[in-house]
């Protein structure tokens, strides 16, 4: 059997026209960014921002051409370009107003952010998902971190995921521990790195959560990357998120990053639901003795600041960093500890503010201004 290669996916882009009408796509020097993991192939085609929101045609046509390839289970293509300024939206906006509108079969997104990296949000967010699903309902999780993707090894998933049955070729979420999860991580080899820019990581998300059959959730969980850029504005502004959860440890470094991250829901009207301390205290094993390493309290008071919910505070724990880095999160693998227990509470606080009334709505329409 032929292998899939680069060489292929150009074969087949040779046969589309350029969008001059001279030459075809390859010739005309505009694919780039080709990236083949498994049977997934990612790719970008780069084009003048002035004729960006007339060629989705293009890109629908470059899709499906490498679609047809053997071997191919998914193609993903996007159109590299910024924008010019403008009021209606083209194509590929109108095609995420789809998602803004709703996503079916999803009751809640929420997404689980931090203004910057190393504060525990990932092990926070498989944790708290947990949580919801100890209460009864159906959960899924979303890995957006497309550049350092962290479910696959919290949750001990690995393998490449199926196509559905039917026509529309959506592919199957991996499960573990009752929980649909999509990651970038499902999708390339774990040592290649993603080198793509702003577009083609928006399109990459926005088909995990399009193309992938989810059925009936209650609660998707969204493990956002830190900071503020444009895979957080993607997710804020391009679905319908019913709230956003913010994590920090206690210290000012990460409380002033944490701001940044709360200030971003909170300007495009997403609620923030609270936020959570992690890493709140450390109790020493041998003596039992409380060292508060990187403070107490701060993320608690931040919240009464900026009068928003406080869901909890996790303490430092060696045996939770054994049992995620061993894929065994702690509220499945040690349901009666005390962290555990810290878990489910933040959980339960956030399902009751999302049971509030009028909580469901669309994520806000986006408006450029001249």
């Amino acid at each position: 059997m032929t292998q899939l290669d680069k060489d292929m996916v150009l074969a087949a882009l040779k046969h589309i026209a350029a969008p001059d009408g001279r030459g075809n796509l390859v010739s005309a020097g505009i694919v780039s960014d080709i990236a083949i993991s498994g049977g997934n192939v990612m790719f970008a085609l780069n084009v003048p921002a002035s004729d960006a929101p007339k060629l989705e045609p293009l890109r629908k046509a470059a899709e499906t051409a490498v679609a047809r390839l053997p071997g191919v289970a998914k193609a993903i293509v996007a159109l590299t370009a910024e924008r010019a300024p403008q009021r209606q939206p083209g194509p590929r906006a109108q095609q995420a107003g789809e998602l803004r509108s709703g996503i079916p079969g999803i009751r809640h997104l929420i997404a689980v952010a931090s203004g910057k990296g190393g504060v525990g949000k990932s092990t926070t967010a498989v944790n708290l998902a947990l949580g919801l699903q100890a209460l009864g309902l159906k959960v899924a999780m979303l890995d957006a971190d497309v550049y350092g993707p962290s479910l696959p090894k919290l949750l001990g998933l690995s393998g490449r995921p199926r196509a559905a049955e039917g026509s529309d070729k959506k592919m199957l979420p991996l499960e573990n521990y009752g929980l649909k999860v999509m990651s970038m991580g499902f999708l390339v080899d774990e040592g290649t790195p993603v080198i793509w820019r702003g577009p083609m990581v928006m399109s990459a998300l926005m088909q995990m959560i399009r193309d992938v059959a989810w059925g009936e959730i209650d609660v998707m969980v969204i493990d956002m990357p830190p900071g503020t850029g444009d895979a957080q504005l993607t997710m804020a502004q391009q679905t319908p998120l019913s709230g956003a959860v913010i994590v920090s440890t206690p210290q000012d470094l990460a409380l002033i990053d944490a701001r940044k991250g709360l200030g971003m829901f909170q300007k495009v009207n997403v609620p923030v639901l609270g936020i959570v301390e992690n890493m709140s205290y450390f109790l020493c094993t041998k003596c039992g003795e409380r060292h508060e390493i990187f403070g107490h309290g701060g993320a608690e008071e931040e919240a009464q600041r900026l009068g928003v919910p406080f869901l909890g505070a996790v303490p430092l724990d060696t045996d939770l960093r054994i049992r995620s880095d061993a894929g065994e999160p702690v509220v499945a693998s040690a349901p009666g500890s005390a962290l555990a227990e810290a878990y489910r509470g933040i959980a339960s606080r956030v399902w009751a503010a999302l049971a509030e009334p009028g909580r469901s709505k669309p994520a806000p329409r986006i408006v450029i201004e001249d």
